[in-house]
């Protein structure tokens, strides 16, 4: 008996009340789209796991991928057995250069510091940013658990940048905390003070640093004045961040480099809005939180306009929603969103409001776990963090769609 054809069983219901010519017709519009799906799926992005030699694999460990350059270099940190932090270069032919800043502690303290992947760290070395010569910055918690920035060139010298005392503190989880670096070298970060207030700041490569207090920003413990990690300035050293008002209000901001701050705060936002990522157009990305708990992603134009949005499958209870991490010149925003089983779900958004999400094979199913991209180069390739099964975290390179 002759076997029939994939596309003969698709339309052999068909087949008895057509003729012919609608038959080829039906036969190349299958050929068509089947072509397509492959398409489609060969236009799935790459995504490629990051886990430097000496990370951990329990619960509370593993490697966090936060920043790119356009080059394909990588930055970021991870725990190793004994759940210190190590900062860590990845190069883009997968070579890893591990290093501890100049007077990182070394001891395992119960984690104190959390991070993007929800992992609460201890004493070592954070790198969260890298510029386009190389240039690496992030902090380090030293034995007494108190924080200091550091500048890392890319042939391995540091600088160290410490803000007065009167901004940041001497007690654990106090001190001075960069968070990204442009590429004419200004660091842009923030500080915690003695009462557990922010404070942001700007370091020039001559080393001037200027602290930066929005208006309205609190002065009491979690309040001022805040800057996110690895895309928070542009080469035009425009920032973005966050305050935190006397009412325990977020409120997002843009700060020009002459001094000039616009307050950002979407419609509707009335548990807060944040401010994480700018791209070289002054474009904003992040999340604003509604009355229900719930958090929506945004764009904020150069203009001013705010483009809200939500990731088709986004949860809508509280702590639930979609959160737009970072954004490149082209406005391709990557982010994640959190289901209403508490996973985590990666994406990336064009301009015109199509999503593509980012699903690692090995990422965790349950509360707390699965993809979160972090960060978009211009080159349009992501870096961020997957969480599996047992707790572990795992660094994440997301290539372009091919």
């Amino acid at each position: 008996m002759k076997t029939r054809n994939r596309f003969q069983v698709i339309f052999a219901p068909y087949f008895r009340s057509v003729n012919s010519s609608t038959v080829w017709a039906m036969l190349c519009l299958a050929v068509c789209m089947l072509g397509l799906a492959v398409s489609a799926r060969a236009r799935r992005p790459v995504i490629i796991p990051i886990n430097p030699p000496g990370a951990g694999t329990s619960a509370g460990q593993g490697t966090e991928a936060i920043g790119i350059n356009t080059a394909g270099e990588i930055t970021g940190f991870y725990f190793d057995s004994n759940s210190v932090a190590h900062g860590f270069v990845r190069s883009p032919d997968g070579r890893f250069t591990s290093f501890e800043a100049p007077g990182a502690g070394d001891k395992t303290v119960p984690g104190f510091y959390g991070t993007p992947a929800g992992i609460m760290g201890g004493q070592g070395t954070y790198s969260v940013s890298i510029n386009a010569a190389g240039t690496a910055t992030g902090f380090f918690f030293d034995s007494d658990n108190v924080a200091h920035g550091f500048v890392r060139t890319a042939d391995g010298r540091f600088s160290i940048i410490n803000a007065p005392p009167e901004y940041a503190g001497s007690g654990p989880g106090q001190g001075t905390e960069p968070g990204n670096i442009n590429s004419a070298g200004v660091v842009w970060g923030n500080t915690v003070d003695s009462g557990g207030a922010m404070h942001g700041f700007l370091s020039t490569p001559d080393g001037k640093l200027t602290i930066v207090d929005v208006t309205g920003a609190g002065s009491g413990n979690g309040q001022g004045t805040s800057a996110e990690w690895a895309s928070c300035i542009n080469s035009a050293g425009e920032v973005t961040g966050t305050y935190v008002d006397s009412d325990n209000m977020a409120h997002g901001f843009i700060r020009t480099p002459d001094g000039a701050i616009t307050d950002i705060n979407v419609s509707g936002a009335s548990q807060g809005t944040y401010a994480w990522s700018i791209n070289v157009e002054g474009a904003v990305t992040a999340e604003y939180v509604t009355s229900d708990g719930v958090a929506h992603g945004y764009v904020r134009t150069p203009e001013g306009f705010i483009i809200p949005f939500n990731a088709p499958g986004a949860g809508d209870g509280s702590g639930q929603g979609t959160i737009g991490e970072g954004n490149n010149s082209a406005g391709v925003v990557a982010g994640n969103y959190i289901d209403g089983s508490g996973v985590n779900h990666g994406f990336l958004r064009s301009p015109d409001g199509v999503f593509t999400y980012i699903d690692a094979p090995d990422a965790g199913q349950g509360a707390g776990q699965g993809t979160i991209p972090l960060t978009i180069s211009d080159a349009g390739a992501a870096t961020g963090v997957y969480i599996d099964s047992g707790g572990a975290s795992h660094g994440i390179l997301v290539l372009p769609m091919r």
